[in-house]
């Protein structure tokens, strides 16, 4: 899907005869909604999760507009407004206006909500990217690209890519360029410094597809991008919580049937996969090989200073954002690095590796839980980090830390020619953030059988190592990392810390830090977050309050953009149904690769590759 965006504007140049300048691709910019909205009741939830879900779409369908507008748009820039951001807002408008309807039924109307329709296309500086140093200051900064526009896969769409949505050359440092960045918090005596690590496979079992039940629960295509799956074989965006409980599951002891997912890695080198005609796949911008992980690793670690509690069953936890691109590194936690290499950790670029090692990606997810709850309104606000000396914010109590790494034997893409050569790589993504390193997420739900989650939390509390994962495999220790050993040196561990040189520039330094109005103390305040023994599941519910989602959120859009602020509503507990109406789940399972030479077709889904020098308006409806 290409999206660049002709429009005219004169500038004078060095010669004063006023020629339009190129500044580069385009996407859609958007708030996002959804992490604004901290608590919703839950009554109200089942709607609110499918109006959400609404407005991905439009902002997906809009981005398709902004393709194939282009010819239109070069000629009156104007057009933007008209075809593409005018009727997106028009959606969003009435689509905020039906959550604010559904909540004020079952609460309060929340306040402001309708002023995040507003949204703008904006310059993606893709086109004009050039390889990364290692010393850049942001996302996809603009630099000179690197080899023939035409070359490899077509670069010339203005977005570069297969598809024309990323990546770019600029979304690639070589790893050997950064310096080391990994700081690791001091353990007391206290510190719970045992491991437990659970082996679940690699998804040899190809089992993919484009939902997210956690984030969008009874909506096919939810995610918008292709997942891979290990652990809970019967994870769809319509699984119930007593579905996945009696799923059969990958993991070599049995006991462990949750549900591990991540997007897929794919290589651009033309493979039409099975999904290449599907929503998720080709249609929105999803192409290429997708590659089977070399190794993944699921290490459950301690806490820095004391104990940790046993995870509540179904505890459900999205790490990074598939959105950061636009909105912003506040919720981002992305970390990329190369075997031998993983005391450099990168949260914005794609490693060039050198030849012998291979690319690591790594979810250090979070680990303080706020003692009630095994979810939230936004999927954010019932976990937390823990802060840079490894103390959970006030109000959370530590739980076992997973750790998850992945590993692929993909080789360093050939910049100067595009990816001709050597293929370019790029997770799945919403179509609008084009692919970016800073997109990937993690997500996990705990269907560990409580026996066996007790038996994690006396290893990891006695300082043991444990579990069917320890043995046999390439251990991550072995790789140059520090601290614990494990060398993943992300999220909890204090990811970013030191003199930082991995391109992240502008990106939260420490994204292990809890947000500002989330004080860190070593104590939980008040008895609702008292520490329950180590052996004991609490009583739980699957939302949170108010005053329980209060300082663990990580709310704002983080674009650049002032966020009005949005009223909230009293959840009343319960368990979270599925969408009434929704359609049956959209799934692909067993090998996905089309292994003839087929190049990726030149028009995908009313895909228009447009090429030429180009001036990009920042387009706002007024």
């Amino acid at each position: 899907m290409a999206a660049n965006v002709y429009a005219s504007a004169t500038e004078d140049d060095a010669g004063g005869a006023g020629r339009a300048r190129v500044l580069g691709g385009a996407t859609i910019d958007c708030p996002d909604v959804g992490t604004n909205l901290t608590t919703v009741p839950e009554k109200a939830r089942p709607a609110v999760d499918k109006e959400l879900a609404a407005l991905d779409e439009q902002i997906a369908q809009a981005y398709q507009r902004l393709a194939e507008s282009a010819p239109a748009i070069q000629q009156d820039p104007g057009v933007a407004d008209e075809k593409v951001v005018g009727p997106l807002e028009e959606e969003r408008t009435a689509t905020l206006d039906r959550i604010s309807g559904a909540m004020e039924q079952e609460g309060d109307r929340p306040e402001g909500l309708g002023e995040l329709a507003d949204c703008s296309v904006v310059d993606s500086g893709n086109a004009s990217g050039g390889p990364g140093d290692g010393q850049g200051d942001g996302q996809g900064e603009a630099g000179d690209q690197g080899g023939d526009g035409d070359a490899g896969q077509e670069q010339g769409g203005g977005n570069g890519g297969q598809a024309g949505n990323g990546p770019v050359a600029a979304d690639f440092v070589d790893i050997e360029s950064v310096q080391p960045n990994v700081a690791e918090p001091a353990e007391s005596d206290d510190a719970s410094k045992g491991t437990f690590v659970s082996s679940c496979g690699v998804n040899e079992n190809g089992l993919f597809n484009s939902d997210n039940v956690i984030a969008a629960p009874g909506v096919a295509n939810g995610a918008h991008h292709f997942h891979d799956y290990i652990g809970n074989q019967a994870t769809n965006a319509f699984s119930s919580d007593e579905e996945l409980a009696a799923a059969d599951t990958s993991c070599v002891d049995q006991g462990d049937k949750s549900s591990y997912y991540w997007p897929v890695l794919r290589l651009q080198n033309g493979t039409e996969e099975q999904d290449a005609n599907s929503p998720g796949g080709g249609i929105e911008g999803n192409v290429g090989e997708i590659v089977t992980p070399k190794e993944v690793t699921l290490t459950f670690e301690g806490n820095p200073q004391g104990e940790v509690t046993a995870m509540p069953r179904l505890l459900r936890i999205i790490t990074g954002d598939a959105k950061s691109f636009v909105n912003g590194p506040a919720n981002a936690n992305a970390s990329w690095s190369c075997t031998g290499f993983e005391d450099r950790q990168l949260a914005d670029k794609y490693p060039l590796c050198p030849q012998g090692s291979d690319v690591v990606r790594t979810f250090d997810f979070q680990s303080c839980w706020d003692g009630r709850n095994t979810d939230s309104a936004n999927h954010r606000t019932h976990m937390a980090f823990v802060d840079g000396q490894g103390n959970c914010p006030s109000g959370f109590t530590p739980v076992p830390q997973l750790v998850q790494r992945i590993v692929y034997d993909v080789d360093a893409p050939s910049l100067d020619d595009g990816g001709a050569t050597t293929p370019l790589f790029a997770v799945d993504s919403f179509p609008e953030q084009l692919h970016k390193p800073g997109t990937d997420h993690g997500d996990f739900i705990n269907v560990f059988d409580e026996d066996l989650m007790r038996e994690m939390v006396d290893c990891i509390n006695s300082g043991r190592t444990c579990g069917a994962g320890t043995g046999g495999g390439e251990q991550p220790g072995d790789n140059g990392g520090g601290g614990k050993g494990n060398g993943n040196g992300g999220g909890d561990k204090g990811k970013g810390g030191g003199d930082n040189d991995n391109a992240g520039g502008d990106q939260q330094e420490n994204p292990s830090e809890p947000p500002a109005d989330a004080p860190a103390t070593e104590e939980p305040a008040g008895d609702d977050a008292t520490t329950p023994p180590g052996d004991e599941q609490p009583e739980v519910r699957a939302s949170a309050k108010d005053d329980d989602a209060a300082g663990a959120g990580q709310g704002g859009d983080g674009a650049g953009r002032a966020t009005p602020d949005v009223g909230t509503a009293t959840d009343d507990g319960g368990q979270r149904a599925a969408a009434a109406d929704s359609t049956r789940p959209q799934a692909v399972s067993g090998g996905l690769a089309d292994t003839g030479a087929q190049l990726w077709p030149a028009a995908v889904g009313a895909v228009l590759l447009v090429a030429g020098v180009v001036l990009l308006r920042r387009v706002r409806r007024a």
